[in-house]
């Protein structure tokens, strides 16, 4: 289950921003997830629940959104979203390429600082490494 990894990258790159930033506890995440990433939603939101605990993430939501596999066909210009990756177009059977599907990443954070000046939000699309 390479979830768990991803989520444990995903969090060290949250941690060591917030305590760049001065951050104390992180409220949410907002995570990129490409479908050809191949990581389930829910247990990415499972590893997530267990690898927080005891840590400025724990309480903290996980907010995924899923990007579909698009394609575009090099040869007629035929954009289709397959239910996995087909690089031969099914329109004319040229060759096509990944317009999206291969995303991850941090959108952005939220989190609270020992000043309690309202929140902060935080994230530069940092990537956490494949697992």
């Amino acid at each position: 289950m390479h979830e768990f990894s991803l989520v444990q990258s995903m969090m060290e790159l949250v941690q060591q921003s917030a305590a760049e930033n001065g951050i104390t506890r992180v409220t949410s995440v907002k995570l990129i997830v490409g479908k050809l990433i191949m990581a389930q939603p829910e247990l990415l939101r499972f590893s997530f629940g267990v690898l927080s605990e005891g840590t400025i993430l724990a309480g903290a939501t996980l907010d995924i959104d899923e990007r579909p596999l698009l394609m575009r066909c090099q040869e007629c210009g035929n954009e289709y979203t397959p239910d996995f990756f087909e690089v031969v177009c099914p329109k004319c059977t040229g060759i096509s390429i990944i317009l999206s599907g291969k995303e991850l990443h941090i959108e952005h954070y939220q989190g609270d600082s020992e000043e309690g000046d309202g929140g902060f939000e935080g994230g530069n699309g940092a990537t956490p490494p494949a697992g």
